[in-house]
């Protein structure tokens, strides 16, 4: 077989809102990225939303919003893609480089706390949602990363780009924070091949957002165009960026919104297959620790961590499984080691334990879609092969 790691599934309206909008002459920022805004909005029951061209501007704006300055300092995991961090310095800031908890690769109320401690001059914090679950923000019986915050005045911006849609309780991830951020890259849960959202409690950070994500004008391109009484006056209010999303990506977003549910409840299948199927391997492989209920997760991971001793090791193990023709991945080599973050802020190995033990044997397994039984049946039997060897 040919399995690959991700496989984007465009089965729906794509090619009819992306024909609309050709036939328009509108390939820019236009109606159908005003329209996703709208829907995703009432999606995640957002009151506000702000489509841009990718998720990691949505978190270079979410922080440029939260007050973010240059010197200031920001907690982020260092198990994260570097978008999560590299918005930091965009602003001239510095990044607080957490461990997380093994297993579910999130931020804990825990190691929030100890690290306030250290660090109690921080207060701005990313929060990832790792995998499509989402982390501790509330809690019924003990304290969660949102109280801490707030008891420590520190901001919250959360990194969902893995997260869509998922819930936490009865909340939709986006429907209650400052500043949540959201990735339509190819392989997320749903794409506009390149884009992002960031969606928003607070109506000030909307319209700051809103202005700088072009060049910081104070009115929108298709307004000005399109208004009955058009008019070519703008202002400039700040030196913003070049970080709209064209109505070509919205399309594609559109039509993968509608059916976002049923490409979650698809990646759930998978993700419960493998759970069944791969705990007679538990004494060679960690599975992901789960702490939510499985209709509340996202599903965009599935990562596995290959135990000390198991052998082969990661390296062979992914090398194997692409010799029988399955794609696999890493989520991630840390931050911290990393030679830029590294070396600016000699960062230690010693300090992250468990990132570390994450580090050494992660691997992702496929999850998408339609995938196959006789797909999943394979990749199973597969690593069997290869680790009861």
């Amino acid at each position: 077989m040919n399995i690959p790691f991700a496989r984007v599934p465009m089965a729906g309206n794509e090619m009819k809102y992306l024909g609309e909008v050709l036939e328009s002459g509108w390939l820019t920022t236009a109606s159908k990225a005003s329209t996703l805004e709208k829907k995703f909005a009432a999606y995640v029951e957002a009151p506000f939303a702000c489509a841009v061209n990718s998720g990691t501007s949505a978190l270079h704006l979410g922080l440029e919003s939260l007050g973010v300055r240059p010197g200031d300092k920001v907690f982020v995991p260092s198990m994260t893609f570097t978008a999560s961090a590299e918005v930091i310095r965009y602003l001239q800031a510095d990044p607080v480089f957490l461990d997380t908890e093994f297993g579910s690769n999130l931020i804990s109320p825990e190691i929030l706390e100890s690290a306030i401690k250290k660090h109690p001059e921080v207060r701005f914090l990313i929060v990832v949602h790792y995998g499509g679950q989402a982390a501790k923000m509330f809690a019924d019986n003990q304290e969660s990363i949102t109280a801490i915050c707030k008891k420590n005045n520190i901001r919250i911006l959360e990194d969902a780009a893995h997260a869509f849609p998922g819930k936490i309780g009865d909340k939709m991830v986006g429907s209650y924070g400052e500043a949540t951020c959201f990735s339509f890259y190819a392989n997320k849960t749903i794409t506009t091949g390149e884009g992002g959202m960031l969606t928003t409690t607070n109506e000030a950070i909307y319209h700051r957002v809103k202005q700088m994500r072009l060049h910081g004008i104070d009115r929108d391109v298709w307004n000005r165009y399109t208004d009955q009484k058009p008019s070519w006056e703008y202002d400039v209010k700040a030196p913003g960026f070049k970080y709209n999303m064209p109505d070509v990506n919205a399309a594609l977003g559109l039509a993968q919104l509608e059916k976002a549910e049923v490409f979650r409840k698809e990646r759930q299948r998978v993700a419960e297959y493998y759970f069944d199927n791969l705990v007679k391997l538990t004494d060679a492989i960690d599975l992901p620790l789960i702490h939510i209920p499985f209709q509340d997760h996202a599903w965009h991971l599935f990562p596995i961590v290959l135990k000390e001793h198991t052998s082969p090791g990661r390296n062979e193990f992914i090398a194997k499984m692409a010799e029988a023709g399955i794609g696999t991945s890493v989520h991630y080599k840390p931050l911290h080691r990393m030679s830029y973050y590294k070396e600016k802020y000699s960062l230690n190995p010693v300090d992250f334990p468990n990132t570390e033990r994450t580090w050494h044997g992660n691997v992702s397994l496929p999850i998408f879609p339609f995938l196959k039984k006789e797909e999943l049946d394979y990749i199973c039997k597969t690593m069997t092969l290869i680790l009861k060897k």
